[in-house]
């Protein structure tokens, strides 16, 4: 049941994602041209992801635990550190300029173009490389 359920979930929000336009990356470039012809469309997909979540995160937190797990993770780090304020900066970066965020570009997949394919080899590319230069150069956790 849970898998079935976790399967429902990606489906729901791969529709979302393509529904939304976020597949799309001029409508996602368009969206980042504040000071050009920015297209405003995103702004409402995000804030309509933001009140549903908010709504959401109170009712489900009102249980005891999660319906498939004996309690809830929850973050406890609540501070700003370079770490996090650097990698947002990179993702925000890498976003503007294709276009594309991860989630939607592996929904984007399906359509066949090679771009997408590009941006996810060129994606775990990123990855790879940020795990070998953190373990290679860095405790874990310290960069």
């Amino acid at each position: 049941m849970k898998a079935l359920i976790t399967f429902f979930a990606g489906v729901l929000f791969a529709l979302g994602l393509g529904i939304s336009g976020m597949t799309q990356p001029h409508i996602v470039r368009g969206f980042h041209d504040v000071t050009g012809q920015w297209d405003y469309r995103l702004l409402g997909v995000m804030v309509g992801a933001i009140v549903v979540h908010a709504i959401a995160y109170r009712i489900i937190l009102r249980r005891k635990s999660p319906i498939f797990e004996t309690s809830f993770y929850l973050p406890t780090k609540k501070d700003l550190d370079r770490r996090l304020v650097g990698g947002a900066i990179i993702f925000g970066l890498g976003w503007g300029w294709a276009g594309i965020c991860p989630g939607p570009g592996i929904v984007a997949l399906l359509s066949g173009d090679v771009r997408f394919f590009l941006f996810i080899f060129a994606l775990i590319t990123g990855m790879l490389t940020f795990h070998h230069i953190e373990r290679k150069f860095f405790r874990q956790g310290s960069l």
